[in-house]
């Protein structure tokens, strides 16, 4: 039973299918009919002119801050994004950009505190090239952020001329959650990434959506950093797949998540803010068992059950297409002997 993480999903049958039939050309050339296919669905449903199918999230990302920044420009982040603390110094490694981290509530930080980081113009201070969102998000345990936060960043950011970036790994697991359209939160940014290859269930990629003329230039940039891609057409049909018929389907992981935070609750010495679960993300609190993250790991990769270390003493569990409510069950028992 494997709660480490919505990307270790297999392909459906259908998407097998899908990769196997997929009509190819050569993408350099703009000459592969599945992926065209692919960036006009996904630019539809994200609410933008254009969209660029890259390899993975994080390459979505950084395509991202390397076209909308110039070297020595800063980005404005909150302090515990994936795109901070998960992605290698990718941002100043290859855009030359610092970061600002800002800490925020849950992942979402306050507009107020975006405002004062803007920088001013003042030959001491960087141009402030970007700011980067994130949602859900993953480090707060796949919390959703708020429309009318976005919203309120959206337009200090549009006040001060600064352009907006989602890190919209899971932004279709937000719109489940809030039961609205995916195009309410993208409305409120310039460009955005989405995963398809975490809970859509696809074998890999990302979409990077945005302008016509952002999407030129983000291209350009993919080409730089080695995603010139050829016959991706087999990739760009699962992609199809997973946007067409995997998004609703979301739900079942919510529901499951919130169930594994309710039993996990229920064991002496783990604690879970079940309220709090509101995707497919559980962070749960082992620190009163007397456990280490590597023994408590250990104990239940030997009783079948894998999961990650989050934080000192914390776990994190994550629901996807291959869990289902029964072995949901049967790990919150197992847990419990191996507690007990």
């Amino acid at each position: 039973m494997d709660f480490r993480s919505d990307t270790v999903t297999k392909p459906t049958e259908e998407m097998r299918k899908a990769m196997l039939n997929a009509e190819v050309g050569d993408d350099v050339y703009g000459e592969d009919p599945t992926v065209n296919r692919l960036e006009t669905l996904a630019a539809k449903i994200l609410g933008k002119e254009d969209a660029l199918f890259v390899t993975s999230g994080t390459q979505g990302n950084q395509v991202a801050i390397l076209t909308h920044c110039r070297p020595g420009d800063e980005i404005i982040l909150e302090a515990e994004s994936h795109i901070f603390l998960y992605e290698a110094g990718a941002a100043s490694a290859l855009a030359g950009v610092q970061t600002r981290p800002i800490r925020g509530i849950k992942g979402a930080m306050e507009p107020s505190d975006v405002k004062k980081a803007i920088r001013s113009d003042d030959i001491h201070h960087p141009y402030s090239g970007l700011i980067c969102l994130e949602n859900t998000h993953n480090k707060a345990g796949g919390k959703v952020i708020p429309i009318q936060t976005m919203k309120a960043i959206y337009e200090i950011a549009r006040e001060k001329d600064v352009p907006v970036h989602l890190d919209g790994a899971r932004l279709f697991n937000a719109a489940v959650a809030a039961g609205v359209p995916v195009t309410e939160f993208t409305q409120y940014v310039d460009t955005v990434q989405v995963c398809l290859s975490k809970g859509l269930s696809a074998p890999v990629g990302s979409i990077l959506a945005g302008s016509k003329s952002f999407i030129k230039e983000a291209r350009k940039w993919r080409k730089r950093l080695g995603g010139g891609l050829r016959q991706v057409g087999v990739l760009a049909a699962p992609g199809i797949v997973a946007l067409e018929k995997m998004v609703d389907r979301l739900a079942e992981d919510h529901a499951n998540a919130r169930q594994l935070a309710e039993g996990l609750s229920t064991i002496p010495g783990l604690q879970v803010d079940v309220d709090g679960v509101e995707t497919n993300i559980i962070l749960c609190n082992i620190k009163e068992t007397g456990l280490s993250n590597e023994q408590f790991l250990t104990r239940m990769k030997e009783a079948g059950i894998l999961a990650v270390p989050f934080d000192d003493g914390v776990i994190r569990f994550v629901t996807h297409r291959e869990v289902t409510g029964d072995m949901v069950q049967i790990a919150v028992q197992r847990i419990r002997q191996l507690i007990g």
